[in-house]
């Protein structure tokens, strides 16, 4: 049995701004029924309860650099995995996550530091650990403190370390001089280890230094290795392709089961899809459109409003696409740019199109259920799990060909377009609108999709495989 720590800054419930907090939600619990053990150390955040948590250790040292904190350890147990809270309100009871109104915080670096340096805490005294599982730039310290400050202790001889890239557009971006701020020598700041083009990445310095290399899809594993896709770091991660693996993202259908979903109007089945029209009645109403809508096509999105997402493709063709016989309806939050565009198109097109610039869990269940096509025409995706739930509520998706996006979704299941360009998504959406029209390829269609299997039983042996082979 190994015994896995995971260091992430998000994991669902608790704090969440993507499908980070997705996988760290559900991974260590499907880690757990199978020989694994597995516990997750994160933040705790203004936003986070205390309540039903008890308190594990009270102040913590820990030192990040010239830094000194002192954190109390709250620990949860749930779905039967620990989860150990580090709270130090001064770091991590703030307006947002990773920043407010203003961007980022100057500070981010200490901040993540301080919960690597957590995490080794608790891996000292209260959950021995045989690997430390690194999530994104945030837990990119992990692995390079394990191989610099901790390289001579005898506690974490053996112990192993992890780093999982969930979205490579991320990295961490420090300057030269946070190098002594987060504990390290300036040593450090080298082209084969953590600078990058005059500044430094943590999520470089992870990458370097981990004994293994995932991400979430096999496609993207592959595209990271690309000038196109490998934002500064794909000459990297080709050097380290023999430690690089793409494992696709599983989902929780405990959660997103449109049989037993809470959160819809009505529960239903690839048996019996009668529901899924109650759900779109109710979906339209949600958002204040008419009756005469559910004649037409319902395309739903639920996303962030960047530009990784390809909503400049929508902006290019959004004249075409809401002179077609259909309704759109989008949720998220995001780029300014973005949301006045979807703004602007629901003041233009009233009873065609409406947008809630909401991060909205249950409206998102509703559009999931509620539409009849999902749209996501990303530059790039890293796995995507919204089209993997589509699948499940028996609402096809219409992607663009990019990392997950290229392994979930096949001609049975969905529609893909290959080159990034409006014209490429326009013809995408029109060949599905034609396909709505015929209702027994349709129904076909939905059926096939719902019936695929994306559960994170399989992925879960996958991790677990690959622990054993770095503990081996």
């Amino acid at each position: 049995m190994s015994k896995i720590l995971m260091v992430s800054s998000e994991a669902a419930p608790y704090a969440k701004t993507g499908g980070l907090a997705d996988v760290v939600g559900s991974l260590p619990a499907a880690l757990n029924r199978g020989s694994d053990q597995a516990a997750v150390v994160l933040p705790r955040y203004g936003t986070v309860s205390s309540e039903g948590m008890r308190r594990v250790w009270e102040r913590m040292p820990l030192a990040v650099g010239p830094n000194q904190f002192s954190a109390d350890i709250l620990r949860v147990d749930r779905d039967g995995v620990p989860h150990f809270f580090v709270d130090i309100p001064w770091l991590y009871d703030r307006a947002g996550l990773y920043g407010d109104a203003h961007g980022d915080y100057g500070d981010n670096q200490v901040r993540f530091g301080a919960l690597c340096q957590a995490a080794i805490g608790v891996a000292r005294h209260l959950f021995k650990t045989d690997i430390f599982h690194a999530h994104d730039w945030q837990g990119g310290l992990l692995p390079v403190y394990l191989r610099t400050k901790l390289a001579n202790d005898p506690t974490f001889f053996g112990v192993k370390s992890m780093m999982t890239i969930h979205n490579l557009g991320y990295q961490g971006i420090m300057s030269r001089g946070d190098l002594e701020l987060v504990g390290l020598e300036d040593s450090m700041f080298r082209p084969d280890l953590m600078e990058i083009y005059g500044n430094v990445s943590l999520l470089k310095g992870g990458i370097v230094m981990a004994d293994a290399v995932t991400t979430v899809s096999r496609a993207y594993a592959r595209e990271i290795q690309t000038p196109e896709y490998g934002f500064n770091l794909d000459g990297l991660l080709r050097a380290r392709s023999g430690v690089l693996t793409g494992f696709l993202n599983g989902v929780d259908y405990a959660e997103w089961n449109p049989e037993t979903d809470r959160l819809i109007a009505a529960n239903y089945s690839a048996d019996d899809l009668a529901g899924k029209q109650v759900c779109k009645r109710d979906l339209l109403a949600e958002f204040g459109l008419g009756e005469e809508a559910m004649g037409r096509p319902l395309i739903g999105i639920v996303s962030r409003f960047a530009s990784q997402k390809g909503f400049d493709l929508i902006e290019q063709i959004s004249s075409d696409l809401m002179s077609e016989d259909l309704t759109l309806i989008a949720l998220g939050t995001g780029e300014r740019h973005f949301e006045d565009m979807f703004r602007g198109l629901s003041q233009y097109f009233p009873g065609k199109m409406a947008v809630k610039v909401a991060y909205d869990n249950r409206i998102a269940h509703k559009i999931e259920a509620g539409a009849d096509m999902f749209l996501m025409p990303s530059r790039y995706e890293p796995c995507g799990l919204n089209q993997i739930y589509s699948l499940r509520y028996g609402t096809v998706p219409v992607v663009r060909a990019t990392g997950g996006l290229d392994d979930t979704i096949n001609e049975e299941t969905g529609f893909k377009f290959q080159e990034y360009s409006g014209w490429a998504l326009m013809n995408a959406v029109r060949q599905a609108l034609g396909c709505w029209r015929d209702p027994v390829r349709w129904t076909a269609m939905v059926r096939q999709g719902m019936a695929r299997d994306f559960s994170w039983d399989a992925s879960a042996a996958e991790y677990s495989a690959l622990y054993r082979r770095l503990l081996s």
